[in-house]
């Protein structure tokens, strides 16, 4: 199984538009749009995910940089979530004073 990232997605894209897009190259096994989960807002990128590295590849390379609801499509093999990689971000942020009391 690979995990495709799609960016710059515009609001109006439906997870149907990109199956159908990678379904040209493969079997695509899930679609999903990130939304912000306040307020249900597309964030603008969602992930795919392809039974075949043979067929994922093709596909990432083909639809990289298509046009798609009048946005180009920026599109890579997704990389793998690092819970400490995220903590440490998150932590680096917390304290953005310049001075203190």
């Amino acid at each position: 199984m690979i995990n495709i990232f799609v960016g710059n997605l515009n609001s109006s894209v439906t997870e149907e538009q990109l199956r159908t897009i990678f379904g040209i190259y493969g079997a695509v096994e899930t679609v999903t749009i990130v939304k912000d989960r306040d307020t249900g807002q597309v964030r603008g990128f969602g992930f795919v995910e392809m039974t075949k590295a043979a067929d994922a590849e093709p596909a990432i390379r083909s639809v990289d940089g298509m046009v798609l609801n009048q946005r180009p499509l920026r599109v890579n093999e997704a990389r793998p979530k690092s819970p400490e990689g995220r903590k440490n971000q998150s932590d680096r942020g917390r304290d953005h004073r310049r001075h203190r009391c």
